[in-house]
């Protein structure tokens, strides 16, 4: 798994490592500005052949002073390079300030204001390459109106982006405005198109939360990280993410056992008409490999669910009384709830449901039912895990979506992940909180995220019916055996990654057929 930390964190990690005497900040800002290049050049292999032209903007901070390195390796590479800082030089920080005394011997540096550039570079002899280094991850306040630059920065991305013309625009660490532990960006003065923000984006040392929750992932455009040789630095407490997730090789099933040894699943159908949800559930459950999987139909709705199923068992349950008989098998040992069931039928059977104390997952019209009802909210046990989309969790969570859609005025911003992990605490076990961006909490707090952007970006999801497939494959391997937090986070990634392999044109009946493909490319 890769790391993903907030702005807070990296900076322990840094001072850890200078406080150290391993490193100085002055190198640190050397390895980030020669990052900043290497990435360039790497996205852009072309600019390497000749010299070009590049706008730097500097800000008050180290961001800037990392801007001042950048500006003088390309100048070293016979760039002309054009610098402009917004604030007082007088007031930069040591190791900022020491190289735009640097920058100084080879260029001038122009003031930064918000009318600089009046909305335009020249059009006869525009940069290729626009640098961002004004506000990076430490920014806790609004970016301060530039209009203008702001109008720049959109016009010149949007134009590389749709025309590959003009300036592209590569940010320092995270687009300026942009929070980088929330994704969000902060203050009234939004961008023109999220998406239209920067071209590139180099971190240092990991991601940021905010590259990937929220809005990040349009801002920043491709994201790149830079070694800056922290490695064996001290490490602050971090936020594990799955987003380029490792092999999860504990899949694998051993020769020497049965089906039994891999947990017997129960998937709660809803009435006649409705139940192709838990199907697709169950099939899910059956492919990541659960040893049994057993659909509990409505009598109304059995010969319906018998004529498109074989490998899956059947039993009929209709109401409490058939349902507690069922849970008599103490073989049983993950349940499914939700799809397609309907709320009024939710809320009468999921009283024995919980009281089962077996790992559960709670979906669509079950997670709706609960947030009617308090006291079955109360009967949540820490097997279980609730897998809301947004308008799920805000009929859950109603105060918690409030912060969370509520403007962002100051950084560190509160993010989905805060969310997440409030709900989970508050619910007393594992919350799965779906979207591109989706985050996986513990009530004890580890999180993780899933991030299905950038390269691992998987649209297709958008599809009726892949939210019932990912709760039957976390049901799967909460039969496996698998605790709640990491079925949770081990099915969000096979669930993404199931849609990548398949691509257009998926639908939700494709993707329980895909994981075979998944475990064969991960050498299962």
């Amino acid at each position: 798994m890769t790391e993903l930390l907030t702005s807070a964190q990296m900076r322990a990690i840094e001072q850890a490592a200078i406080a150290s005497g391993s490193v100085t900040g002055l190198t640190l800002m050397e390895r980030a500005g020669q990052g900043v290049v290497d990435a360039i050049l790497k996205e852009w292999p072309e600019l390497a052949l000749t010299a070009h032209k590049a706008v730097v903007l500097c800000g008050p901070g180290n961001n800037g002073g990392d801007g001042f390195v950048v500006a003088r390796l390309l100048k070293q590479r016979g760039w002309e390079v054009e610098v402009f800082l917004y604030g007082d030089p007088e007031k930069l920080p040591p190791d900022a300030r020491a190289n735009y005394k640097r920058w100084g011997e080879l260029g001038a540096v122009l003031p930064c204001e918000d009318d600089t550039f009046d909305g335009a570079f020249p059009t006869d002899d525009p940069p290729s390459i626009v640098v961002d280094a004004l506000l990076g991850t430490g920014l806790t306040r609004p970016f301060l109106s530039f209009r203008h630059l702001s109008m720049l920065l959109n016009t010149c991305q949007s134009q590389w982006k749709t025309r590959r013309i003009g300036p592209r625009v590569v940010a320092v660490d995270v687009p300026s405005g942009l929070c980088a532990d929330s994704g969000k960006w902060l203050g009234d003065d939004q961008p023109l198109d999220f998406a239209n923000v920067a071209n590139l984006t180099v971190s240092f040392h990991a991601k940021k939360l905010g590259h990937v929750l929220a809005n990040g992932p349009q801002c920043c455009g491709k994201t790149v990280v830079a070694d800056i040789g922290l490695r064996h630095a001290m490490e602050a407490s971090h936020v594990l993410s799955v987003e380029h997730g490792s092999q999860p090789n504990f899949l694998t099933k051993r020769a020497i056992q049965h089906k039994y040894t891999h947990g017997h699943a129960l998937i709660l159908s809803g009435p006649s008409g409705k139940t192709g949800a838990a199907r697709l559930a169950a099939r899910a459950a059956l492919r990541v490999g659960a040893g049994l999987v057993t659909l509990g139909t409505a009598h109304d709705a059995l010969f319906e669910n018998a004529a498109q199923l074989t490998a899956i068992m059947l039993t009929e349950i209709d109401g409490v009384e058939a349902l507690t008989e069922t849970l008599k098998d103490s073989r049983i040992n993950a349940l499914c709830i939700g799809p397609g069931f309907g709320v009024e039928r939710a809320g009468a059977v999921l009283p024995v449901l919980l009281a089962a104390k077996r790992p559960t997952v709670l979906d669509a019209d079950a997670l709706t039912a609960l947030s009617q009802d308090e006291g079955l909210f109360a009967a949540l046990h820490p097997g279980c895990v609730l897998t809301p989309h947004a308008g799920e969790f805000k009929r859950l969570f109603p105060d918690l979506t409030a912060k969370l859609d509520a403007p962002a005025t100051t950084g560190p911003a509160y993010s989905k992940l805060d969310a997440t992990r409030e709900a989970a605490k508050r619910a007393g076990c594992v919350v799965l909180f779906k979207g591109p961006d989706t985050v996986i909490a513990a009530p004890d707090g580890r999180a993780t995220v899933n991030a299905a952007v950038y390269e691992r970006a998987a649209p297709w999801l958008a599809t009726a019916g892949s939210g019932d497939v990912l709760a039957g494959i976390i049901t799967g391997l909460l039969a496996r055996g698998f605790s709640p937090h990491r079925a949770a986070e081990t099915g969000a990634w096979l669930h993404t990654e199931a849609a990548r392999s398949f691509g257009p044109g998926l639908i939700a009946e494709d993707l329980p057929e895909e994981l075979p493909k998944v475990f064969r490319q991960l050498g299962l």
